[in-house]
């Protein structure tokens, strides 16, 4: 094999991509991504080791989040700075391993993971070492499955972590979780029941950094409310804003102020323009266009330059028109697309590039036109409960279907789109993710005013649906939150579905329909623990879907 990866869900066959990842990744590209999160294992094992003796280190936390987040799938493509995380990796961990022995703290070898002992230094080390880590050095398929579970939840983890520890909120404990988690992939002493705990764990920290990011977001740009957004162009020169990262949104608002210079949102920044913050901004347009994986087309015909704050990059054609006006910043990265640098000195990144070049260009092609409704998170929606609860009540509202989760390119996911169009007239739709794209455009109409698709933002917000779900078990006074007249019928893509999938069943959610197929990484055996304590079942036909729900 040239590589081997199977963390996003079009892993090549239903089992890994061997040669040339789906997504575009090439076999080096795939090789130092495991190099990195092998090396960050290491670090993890003397972070945590360092911490049980009093020794917090702020930079390698940070560091943590953000180098997880660039091995997420769609990120980052660039070797040469996938390269310098996995060479700071290594200084950090001297460094930790270097303090704890200050403090008479020492190890033997035999104590000593693998991971925590490499310290390549040159390109022919790291290559070296990179064709040898990897997924399948672990021989035991559950404990592998089981590590790769946790692994990927945690890369999720790391990503909204990162978002929040953006706009300045932190949480001590996370960092920790992470750390110890990582560092637990490596201990061959661990038995498959302890890592079935290690992983619903896993799922009680998802809760945790959602609610956090919940709280940045919302202190900083307040809660999100219900708002028509436009999807037709205007005539000015433009830019467009990927990713989730609202802290960039934020500073491209701001110095884009006055410069005659539009901005549109794409994919899963559409909700941005939820927040109260942003509406004072007159060239705050709309959103262009989809989900993600129709950005070749769609970034031809925007003419501007495009921005990628975070993952969702599809290699663009060699021949593209766009590929010399696409920039990166934070964990994203892609060989020659300029990277904006980080904040330096509680400063703000410098988006004056990006903008000059935007002058220049021509305004937006209009694909589209008309307006979407979102804004549905938790806070919003439970200003609305008592007209749902009566709702539910009268019976207006017969059933709510979370369909939340993430987009993709392969035909079957046209399931979700005849879903929704074949859904009853009595029943609602919860969404947040990029998989809101394949209906939330329909003409589903309304309940007594309440629409039949509530968007309730980014992936990161399937933790408002919770939110709604836990009320609404109060008002009805259940005892299980499986009691009420809702319905999970869930699309994953990557590695930040995958913690929101294990914070649904640290919530105690079950029977959750999981599409269009289950994780390549799951071992049977693993997937059987999942059917049979949690009611996790793969999509099937829409109709014989529909039944089971509806029944």
């Amino acid at each position: 094999m040239s590589m081997f990866c199977y963390q996003c869900q079009e892993a090549a066959k239903g089992t890994g991509c061997t040669i040339k990842g789906v997504c575009g990744k090439e076999p080096r590209t795939a090789d130092l991504q495991d190099l990195l999160v092998y090396s960050l294992k290491g670090l993890s094992f003397f972070a945590h080791e360092a911490r049980n003796q009093g020794i917090e280190n702020e930079k390698v936390n940070s560091f943590i989040f953000r180098a997880l987040f660039t091995t997420i799938t769609n990120a980052n493509f660039d070797d040469d700075a996938i390269t310098e995380y996995i060479k700071s990796a290594v200084q950090y961990k001297l460094e930790m391993k270097k303090a704890l022995e200050e403090k008479g703290k020492t190890f033997s070898r035999d104590e000593l993971p693998e991971a925590a002992l490499w310290a390549g230094y040159t390109m022919d080390e790291m290559e070296r070492k990179a064709k040898a880590v990897g997924p399948m050095e672990t021989e035991n398929e559950d404990v592998r499955a089981l590590r790769e579970l946790i692994t990927y939840g945690v890369k999720g983890i790391a990503a909204y972590g990162e978002h929040a520890e953006n706009l300045g909120h932190k949480k001590g404990e996370i960092y920790a979780f992470i750390q110890r988690a990582l560092a637990a992939t490596t201990n061959d002493n661990l038995s498959v029941d302890d890592l079935v705990a290690l992983t619903l764990e896993t799922g009680k920290y998802g809760v945790e950094v959602m609610a956090l990011l919940d709280k940045a977001n919302t202190t900083a740009y307040g809660n999100p409310e219900i708002t028509e957004v436009n999807i037709g162009v205007r005539e000015n020169p433009a830019i467009l804003i990927s990713g989730h990262d609202l802290k960039d949104m934020e500073e491209l608002l701001k110095q884009t102020e006055g410069t005659g210079v539009d901005v549109y949102t794409h994919s899963e920044m559409l909700p941005a323009h939820y927040y109260p913050a942003f509406k004072k901004y007159d060239h705050f347009v709309g959103n262009y266009g989809n989900a993600w994986w129709k950005q070749k087309e769609e970034f031809e015909t925007f003419n501007g330059p495009v921005l990628f704050t975070t993952n969702c990059i599809v290699p663009p054609a060699s021949r593209s028109q766009y590929k010399d006006k696409v920039f990166t910043t934070g964990a994203s990265g892609y060989p020659g697309f300029k990277h904006i640098p980080e904040r330096s000195n509680g400063g703000s990144k410098d988006f004056s590039e990006i903008i000059e070049l935007a002058k220049t260009c021509k305004p937006p092609v209009e694909i589209e036109s008309g307006s979407i409704v979102g804004g549905f998170a938790h806070n919003q929606v439970l200003q609305l409960a008592d007209k749902v609860v009566d709702a539910v009540k009268s019976g207006a509202i017969k059933q709510f279907f979370v369909m939340a989760g993430c987009d993709g390119r392969m035909k079957s996911r046209d399931y979700y789109t005849r879903f929704a169009e074949e859904l009853p007239k009595d029943t609602v739709v919860l969404t947040a993710g990029c998989a809101k794209y394949r209906y939330n455009k329909l003409k589903m109409g309304d309940i007594g005013g309440i629409p039949r698709v509530l968007d309730a933002g980014q992936c990161n917000d399937s933790y408002s649906l919770a939110v709604i779900a836990l009320k609404l078990k109060e008002v009805f006074q259940l005892n299980d939150i499986n009691e009420l007249p809702i319905s999970y019928n869930i699309a994953w893509y990557e590695q930040k579905a995958v913690i929101v999938l294990l914070a649904l069943l640290q919530l105690g959610v079950k029977n959750i329909h999981l599409g269009p197929t289950l994780p390549a990484f799951l071992s049977p055996n693993v997937a059987n623990v999942l059917v049979e304590n949690f009611g996790i079942t793969p999509i099937s036909e829409v109709q014989k879907d529909m039944e089971h729900f509806l029944n």
